[in-house]
């Protein structure tokens, strides 16, 4: 049943990817070896670093050259699909699976033979070996088979080095985990380097122009109020607490500084039923605990939005003003991915996080206006 839903997820994702680049672009496909290193987040993590990484991105990347008048601001970047396989080398992790969406970000002039880029990279995973309390009870990293995962790498390329055929290398770091829809979730980061080749599809690549902006797209807006409603499930830290289904309301106000950027300031009001089982088991191993609780929170963040073409990632830090309890921190982290229609309503995907350690992953969507 888990391998039918990580299908069906991929095959969405990968449709979704490719529609929005079906127009007619020069694109070219990578292939990458990867090695590195697993870093510990405890002390817990040793029993299962048992040996270096080691695995492949195999990746599709369609080109820009300003067809459109984003693609100016962010020096003509590429958009693409990737997928990743990582070998743990650990009887205890598995393997992982792992297919994102990316954007390469072009660092240097983007007609220089010699390109410095910087990748980025947001998708769904698939660990192979799981936290299971019988069979595999060392896997604190991952408390689920699906999950989520982002990576970022900075690497040269070199293109049509003989014929169609160019060369890649570079750093790489990639985060997995499941964002606490289930515990445990410890979560894993690889530090990696990448050595690849690069191959051009189109059959008679000719030289190419960059359109500059034409659209002066600095003018004034006014301040926009975003209504967002957001869900999923979510686990206390106490393994077997049982997974609970949770809401968020978030109403803000932003205003952009930029041409693709905008400050942002609101709230979150968070009904979280996973408080209730943490605070009985909490109650339980610190019986001078108070045991009247509710499962409302409120919040107030500032946060940040950089638009890229119709897609835009936020990062917001908040501070609860409503709790009844201190679960973990008061202070709180988000960092989001949205996908907006029309300019004004939008699907949204979110992490939040205190700290390091994260406490849901939230699907849903709202308006702009």
């Amino acid at each position: 049943m888990k391998k039918t839903i990580l299908t069906i997820l991929l095959v969405q994702f990968a449709s979704f990817g490719y529609s929005q680049n079906s127009n007619k672009k020069p694109s070219y496909v990578q292939a990458d070896y990867l090695y590195g290193n697993l870093i510990a987040h405890s002390p817990d993590s040793n029993a299962y670093l048992q040996g270096h990484p080691e695995g492949f991105i195999l990746s599709w990347n369609q080109k820009y050259y300003g067809g459109e008048n984003w693609e100016s601001s962010y020096n003509y970047p590429d958009f693409g699909i990737s997928m990743s396989y990582q070998d743990y080398k650990s009887d205890i992790l598995g393997d992982l699976y792992a297919l994102y969406g990316h954007y390469n970000f072009y660092l240097l002039n983007r007609k220089k033979e010699n390109q410095l880029i910087l990748r980025t990279g947001f998708g769904i995973s698939y660990n192979t070996n799981p936290y299971n309390k019988v069979n595999n009870n060392k896997n604190i990293a991952f408390g689920s088979a699906l999950g989520s995962s982002t990576y970022f790498k900075l690497y040269f390329q070199r293109e049509n080095i003989v014929d169609k055929l160019g060369l890649n290398a570079g750093i790489l770091f990639i985060h997995a985990s499941n964002a606490n829809v289930k515990a445990p979730n410890n979560g894993i980061n690889t530090w990696a380097a990448t050595i690849g080749l690069n191959y051009q599809l189109d059959e008679n690549p000719a030289p190419f122009e960059l359109i500059p902006n034409t659209i002066n797209e600095n003018l004034p807006e006014p301040i926009k109020i975003n209504l967002v409603l957001r869900g999923g499930v979510n686990e206390s830290e106490y393994i077997g607490s049982g997974q609970r289904g949770f809401a968020v309301f978030s109403a803000y106000a932003d205003k952009k500084v930029g041409r693709n950027s905008a400050i942002q300031i609101g709230s979150d009001v968070y009904y979280s039923p996973f408080l209730e089982d943490y605070y009985k088991i909490s109650n339980i191993k610190n019986p001078d605990k108070r045991t009247s609780f509710s499962n409302i929170r409120i919040g107030g963040f500032i946060g940040y939005e950089q638009f890229v073409n119709k897609f835009s990632v936020e990062g917001q830090i908040g501070y609860y003003l409503v709790s009844d309890f201190d679960y973990q921190t008061k202070v709180y982290e988000a960092l989001a991915l949205k996908r907006y229609f029309n300019k004004k309503w939008f699907v949204a995907l979110r992490l939040k996080v205190h700290g390091a350690d994260a406490e849901t992953v939230e699907f849903g969507g709202g308006i702009r206006f």
